[in-house]
């Protein structure tokens, strides 16, 4: 196993045990991944010291580096600290007896065995020693390698005892199986259904956390087919959970749109890293059932659910806690455009449909544009390649529109304080009025992006509401 330890980190850390004559075991995640040659990307360590693994994380962090500073969590007897590279985090090996009340544990000192029945699955309870003596010794008291073999993943011990103690490793247990691409064994994913409840206690920031990352998954589908499946989707998501299901009326069937928003979110995952965007794109639907109607003549329709769904996202976000700021407007707008521009798609694309998405879409058109790419999900592959011909075109024309008109986050090029100066009026609605007119004339092609033409156009507007001229624009 010395070949999960080749870092040189691990021989600064051996030194440090071995001296201060202390076992000490690189435990989890670092050693799951090496196992999977999976790449270590985040390069965070997690050593458990039989002993204080405070004590062994001052005296490392001053072996690496005397101006590292270290975080200390004497509750529970843990200590971390960050360099250009790494991430350890040290722990005095522990037995935890839970509240189930809490997440919080109560905290005493133990063994090894203790500290790896404690961790959540049997492939992030496997443990080399970093000292001299045993340096790369394996432990592996749950057959976690063999799991990693099967592709599974497993709780150490019996799973209501795992999941009831923390609830929160039932969602660590779904984005395992996502990240990973393994599946929950049988008895463990029968004891998440069984203990669903449990999540409640969690805080929305600790489940955001797990979410975001089912989210970031090279296929986070799979992650919310579990979700779904283990019951936890209706309690910690209850607006996509909603978005299961078929309906058919006299022969008219309208698709499952839960199925078909985890399918465009993998469809965006294969162009973007963006977290928000993939928000978006789980959630361009949201508002479907509270907007669906059938009409005999037509069938179902889900007229306006774009725009309710916009709506619906800040009360989402606060609920889960996530944030209320920029990246949620970004969500709410692109959920709130993301078929403008499937109906440019659709029919003639003209020059004013198209400044006016660039307009109101911003930076994030190109966004958009991905959203709207993987939003095609027909099993017709014909129909399919003809939605994505047509967005090449509309690719083309927004291309073509920005590069003559520059409308992208234009402000038109007369602005209030103009309005006024050249009438000599106070600020009111008429200046609304004509900066309207100036932005409507240029979005519909009317008049160029240009000041000259908008002047023009704010005189004339002003003369339409009996506005005067101030004297230097009247002798002008």
């Amino acid at each position: 196993m010395n070949i999960c330890l080749n870092d040189k980190i691990f021989e600064v850390l051996c030194n440090v045990v071995t001296s201060e004559n202390v076992r000490a075991y690189v435990i989890g995640g670092w050693v799951r991944d090496c196992l999977l040659k999976r790449n270590h990307a985040d390069k965070d360590i997690d050593i458990v010291v039989i002993g204080s693994g405070i004590n062994i994380a001052r005296k490392a962090a001053r072996k690496i580096d005397p101006k590292i500073k270290v975080s200390v969590f004497k509750n529970f007897g843990t200590a971390m600290f960050k360099n250009a590279e790494y991430e350890i985090e040290f722990v005095g090996a522990r037995k935890e007896s839970y509240d189930r009340t809490s997440r919080k544990p109560v905290v005493e000192d133990g063994t090894l065995e203790d500290d790896q029945k404690r961790r959540d699955f049997t492939i992030n309870a496997l443990a080399i020693s970093i000292n001299k003596e045993t340096f790369g010794e394996f432990l592996d008291p749950f057959g976690g390698v063999e799991d990693l073999k099967k592709k599974i993943i497993k709780t150490p011990l019996e799973p209501d005892k795992t999941f009831s103690d923390d609830p929160l490793r039932m969602m660590r247990a779904i984005r395992f199986a996502t990240q990973l691409n393994f599946t929950i064994e049988e008895n463990t994913f029968k004891s998440i259904t069984e203990n669903v409840e449990r999540i409640k206690i969690v805080s929305p920031e600790r489940i955001v956390t797990e979410l975001n990352k089912i989210l970031m998954c090279e296929h986070p589908s799979k992650g919310f087919i579990l979700l779904e499946k283990s019951g936890l989707l209706k309690i910690i998501l209850p607006e996509l959970e909603n978005l299961r299901g078929i309906e058919t009326k006299e022969g008219k069937t309208h698709k499952d749109n839960f199925l078909h928003s985890i399918k465009v979110l993998d469809n965006i995952s294969k162009n973007t890293d963006n977290l928000w965007l993939r928000w978006a794109a789980l959630l361009h639907d949201i508002a479907k059932p509270v907007t669906k109607k059938y009409l005999p003549e037509t069938g179902w329709s889900f007229h306006g659910h774009e725009y309710v769904g916009s709506k619906m996202i800040p009360d989402i976000f606060r609920k889960l806690k996530l944030p209320l700021n920029e990246k949620m407007k970004y969500v709410q707008k692109i959920i709130d455009l993301h078929l403008r521009p499937i109906v440019l798609s659709q029919e003639l694309v003209t020059d004013s449909a198209v400044r006016r998405l660039l307009f109101e879409a911003g930076d994030d058109i190109d966004d958009l544009m991905i959203l709207c790419e993987a939003d095609i999900t027909s099993k017709n592959e014909a129909k399919k390649t003809k939605h994505l011909e047509n967005f090449k075109l509309v690719r083309i024309k927004l291309k073509e529109i920005e590069e003559k008109d520059a409308v992208r986050n234009f402000q038109p090029p007369v602005d209030g304080s103009e309005i006024i100066e050249a009438f000599g009026i106070k600020p009111g609605k008429e200046v609304g009025i004509i900066k309207n007119a100036i932005r409507e004339a240029i979005l519909d092609g009317i008049i160029p992006n240009e000041h000259d033409a908008a002047r023009k156009l704010m005189m004339d507007k002003g003369k339409e509401l009996g506005l005067i001229p101030a004297v230097t624009d009247a002798l002008s």
